[in-house]
């Protein structure tokens, strides 16, 4: 066996790869992608593990009343799919002698710089005691406006969380493909790097049992890719799929995200995957827009501010949108937002946000 490509590796295993038709889960593909996981393990590799399938694992198990809404029914479903679902994992790796843990989490924990750096600890620990990480969102405890996008979001913000060198999202069908991918002159695109557009190849269908779609992953994947970590699409189906890929020589077909070049700091990480948390807007002018977005890092000082939106508390996430209404980046407040609208327009030097805690889109 040639040597492994990365060290470490985030892997996400959607819906679709782990349910049949009927919405039951498929074992046999679940136990081959466990011994390759376990294998990448042996051989040294630190691998955290995103998986979805506990609300298609509890409604095959479940008959409900057609009465319930959508958000009683998720509940129920993923509280008792969820079990199944680590059951099945833990008996799995349990015959490889590997030792597997649980990590729920909701988008909330993402929030707050706090909640994220315990969470990363949480997992850390896990990895050194070398304990392969299961995480799947809380769906039990999770309401619509607060969920994640779907687990390619949260596969995004974990391996970005934990520093990882590659994370490999396993769909159904081989990457994202230059036409329909039904369509037999349809052809996989293997390579996207960062200044590629590939818009107009997305699909904007959604899986079966999934809440996203390949417009979802790819968006996370260009994201991630940015942040430099390599990001590969691939069919989960596909035999040897995870050990093919992510050994050297190994020539699969699947779409490749090319990292971005420059290291990117674990705040800046952070805050980069915030925006959906922000708590208010700061509005610049035309000069701050092009210092902001120029290849200078600069903070964002109170002069170049001409109006301040919503209600914030110092340290909150805040959108900076530029004269035009359209939206610039995300960044850490140094004050509240009151403090802001008295310092808006003066040549004050104290940043309002610091470079350090501001990510441009």
């Amino acid at each position: 066996m040639t040597s492994l490509r990365y060290k470490r590796i985030a892997v996400k295993i959607g819906s679709n790869v782990l349910t049949r038709a009927d919405g039951t889960l498929n074992i046999t593909r679940m136990s081959a992608l466990v011994d390759q996981v376990a294998l990448l393990h042996r051989e040294g590799a630190e691998v955290v593990l995103i998986s979805s399938g506990a609300v298609a694992s509890g409604r095959s198990t479940l008959r409900v009343d057609r009465r319930m809404d959508v958000v009683d029914q998720r509940q129920l479903f993923s509280a008792v799919g969820q079990a199944k679902l680590i059951n099945h994992y833990y008996d799995l790796f349990r015959e490889q002698g590997i030792v597997v843990g649980q990590v729920l989490t909701t988008k909330e924990n993402f929030a707050d710089r706090r909640h994220y750096l315990n969470q990363r600890n949480c997992m850390r620990v896990m990895i050194d005691n070398g304990v392969i990480p299961i995480v799947n969102e809380n769906d039990a405890v999770s309401v619509s406006e607060l969920m994640f996008t779907d687990n390619d979001e949260l596969s995004g913000l974990i391996a970005s969380m934990m520093d990882m060198e590659a994370l490999v999202i396993l769909s159904n069908i081989d990457g994202i493909f230059n036409g329909p991918p039904a369509d037999p002159h349809s052809t996989v695109i293997r390579e996207i790097r960062p200044a590629d557009d590939v818009s107009a190849f997305i699909q904007a269908g959604k899986s079966t049992f999934g809440r996203g779609g390949m417009h979802t992953k790819t968006g996370i994947a260009r994201r991630i890719a940015d942040e430099g970590i390599d990001v590969y699409i691939a069919n989960g189906g596909t035999e040897h799929i995870l050990t093919d890929l992510l050994h050297e020589g190994g020539n699969v077909v699947c779409t490749h995200f090319v990292a971005a070049r420059g290291a990117v700091s674990s705040v800046k990480k952070w805050i980069a995957h915030s925006g959906g948390f922000a708590k208010g807007e700061l509005h610049v002018n035309a000069n701050a827009a092009r210092a902001l977005t120029g290849d200078k890092a600069v903070s964002l000082l109170p002069v170049g501010i001409t109006r301040v939106a919503g209600d914030f508390e110092k340290d909150d996430i805040v959108k900076i949108m530029d004269d035009q209404g359209h939206l610039l980046g995300v960044g850490k407040a140094q004050c509240d937002s009151d403090t802001a609208r008295q310092l808006a327009g003066q040549k004050n030097q104290k940043p309002v946000i610091h470079y350090d805690y501001l990510y441009i889109e």
